[in-house]
């Protein structure tokens, strides 16, 4: 089944606005695979320009390829064989009599066979004289994509008219997508992230459970080897990220633990954590209030929900699954869900705050906290935040289930550690319980459910 298009919508008019600008232009487009950036392509191609989907095949292929796709909109184009990028793209920049736009999706395949190609499109741009052509370029490797366009040393850099990085989609877009509940939203999107092909595949199965089944722990499944399949494309080698993912997975959230795991000294593992960090496939958090160079409190976590997923329950079950037992392996990962459900459910607790008007006020980004509180004792707070005015500091606990009489005691102890924060007596607080069921609040609590959190994640 085909999803609908979901939002994009800014992205769709800052395309448009390149394509029709005064003057030709370059516009770029790149982010991780599978979150749409083709059928975004798509919807502002027009009948006269040309569309070009590569392949990792030979360059001499790659360059007919492109011939036959300019014969649609020039005629005779591809009887000429062009025996490099320099003579192809340069005929067709001197052919060329109305404004069209040349749109080349997987630009990166290109570049692997011919590094000289971005130069060419270069020297094409900056040639004197009229110009009518719009070229746009779209990648999935992120790291090739900014070796050829978007670092300071590219050939292409500085003269993009648009750059797009395209981001998984909101977690609240899921509810629209498969049709579910916001409650079913939350535990599909525990699976699946904010990744639209991930989310199109998973609508022909009735359950996200069977879904996964087939699609994830299948030896066969078509997302069985997909964290694989993205390390090789944004790195030399995959070994050392992978080995990062398997352990923060398995519970190595400190940098020490991290590295006693991987038998490495702390220090070598900066840079591919960093890099993970730019795929957005981990994050590195701190506690409430503080910054990066004053705090050595850091955990590293698996911030993407599908590779969270794969790299907790995937992986360390790999040896049976390729043996077949799938079945078996079901039935343990979904035994053991509850804390997994749990992580995303705090998580998008946390993210929906800015988006949310909570005891009438403004929020800024929430995090957690841990640490000492005023008197020494250690203490843990799920969700903190501070209104934009610094009159009111918001204190929260993410808890999937709840009873009626937890909640009470919730009530409570989040007024107690509310307090214990630095400058949490000086400010008004409110309190705030994310849970599935609305429930009677008690004193001062408010309850948050998927719906509202849902609802507000559409941005």
């Amino acid at each position: 089944m085909t999803i609908p298009f979901l939002d994009r919508q800014d992205e769709l008019r800052r395309l448009n606005s390149a394509l029709h600008a005064p003057d030709p232009s370059l516009a770029v487009i790149y982010g991780r695979r599978r979150c749409g950036k083709s059928t975004l392509i798509q919807r502002v191609v027009r009948e006269h320009d040309v569309y070009f989907l590569s392949d990792q095949s030979e360059p001499a292929l790659q360059i007919r390829g492109v011939a036959e796709a300019i014969e649609k909109a020039i005629p005779g184009f591809a009887s000429v064989t062009y025996p490099s990028w320099d003579a192809i793209l340069t005929t067709l920049a001197d052919r060329v009599r109305d404004r069209q736009a040349l749109m080349i999706d997987e630009f990166p395949y290109l570049v692997q066979g011919a590094p000289e190609l971005p130069s060419v499109i270069q020297r094409l741009l900056d040639r004197p004289g009229p110009k009518r052509i719009d070229w746009l370029l779209c990648g999935s490797s992120q790291r090739m994509m900014h070796s050829a366009v978007l670092d300071h040393s590219a050939p292409l850099y500085g003269r993009a008219r648009e750059i797009l990085k395209i981001r998984p989609l909101a977690a609240g877009w899921i509810t629209e997508a498969l049709n579910l509940s916001a409650e079913a939203a939350v535990r599909a999107y525990s699976f699946w992230g904010g990744i639209p092909r991930y989310w199109e595949l998973a609508s022909e199965f009735s359950t996200s459970e069977k879904a996964v089944a087939a699609l994830v722990l299948e030896r066969n499944g078509i997302l069985h080897e997909e964290p694989q399949r993205l390390l090789q494309e944004e790195m030399r080698t995959s070994v050392q990220a992978k080995s990062l993912l398997v352990a923060i997975g398995s519970g190595c959230h400190r940098l020490s633990e991290i590295a006693a795991r991987l038998n490495r000294p702390a220090v070598s593992l900066s840079r591919p954590l960093a890099l993970l960090m730019d795929l957005g496939f981990v994050r590195r958090d701190i506690p409430w209030g503080e910054s990066t160079r004053s705090t050595k409190r850091t955990l590293y976590r698996i911030s993407d929900p599908f590779m969270r997923f794969y790299f907790r329950f995937v992986t360390p079950h790999q040896s049976l699954l390729e043996l077949g037992q799938t079945d078996a392996v079901r039935e343990k990962v979904m035994s053991s869900l509850s804390s997994h459900l749990g992580d995303t459910w705090e998580d998008l607790a946390r993210d929906s705050v800015p988006f949310s008007r909570i005891g009438n006020e403004v929020w800024g980004a929430a995090a957690r906290w841990w640490g000492n509180d005023l008197n020494g004792k250690a203490m843990e707070i799920d969700v903190v935040a501070e209104s934009l005015d610094g009159k009111a500091l918001l204190v929260g606990e993410s808890k999937w289930t709840v009873t009626s009489r937890e909640a009470e005691s919730i009530t409570t102890r989040l007024a107690e550690r509310g307090r214990q924060l630095l400058g949490g007596r000086d400010r008004r607080l409110v309190t705030v319980l994310w849970t599935r069921e609305r429930m009677p609040t008690h004193g001062a609590l408010q309850v948050v459910t998927p719906e509202d959190v849902m609802a507000s994640l559409k941005a």
